[in-house]
């Protein structure tokens, strides 16, 4: 099967320049009613919805005119969430300073922690978890994702 998602990936971070966007990531996957294409869209104050509804209309017109995926496809493009993957070193660089939880394997060892991303180097990363330093390298990672912590609940009893 052919995938198309560095072609994408292209399009859309020339059309991320014009719109004052940055690509997050592009992700393609094959499901039981054809081929979805997710554009995953960040901006400094965040992505609205008219952001994601007019990149949509103009990435979809592009992806048209070049006709490079023959097929059916579905485009969805959205914000990578309060809670985003953490898959590339830059995903990582953007979330410094933030929540994050780690799963990592050293040997036949799983570890797993949680706290302020700290440092992103070369090959590591580092985290305080509550005190207490944590390096990982980078080809340990098996899951990393920004974590929400909302201070201000409003399920809290009074």
């Amino acid at each position: 099967m052919v995938y198309y998602r560095s072609q994408v990936a292209g399009i859309a971070q020339k059309l991320c320049a014009d719109w004052h966007l940055a690509l997050y990531d592009v992700e393609e996957k094959m499901s039981a009613k054809g081929r979805i294409i997710t554009v995953y869209l960040t901006k400094i104050g965040g992505v609205t919805v008219d952001d994601c509804a007019f990149f949509s209309r103009a990435l979809s017109n592009e992806l048209d005119e070049l006709d490079i995926i023959p097929e059916r496809y579905f485009l969805e493009v959205s914000s990578p969430g309060l809670e985003r993957p953490l898959k590339l070193k830059n995903h990582f660089v953007s979330a410094i300073n933030e929540k994050v939880a780690v799963q990592w394997i050293e040997g036949d060892e799983k570890h797993s922690a949680m706290g302020t991303l700290i440092e992103v180097n070369d090959d590591t990363i580092t985290l305080d978890d509550r005190g207490k330093v944590v390096k990982i390298n980078f080809k340990d990672i098996s899951r990393a994702k920004t974590v929400f912590l909302n201070k201000d609940r409003s399920d809290k009893k009074k």
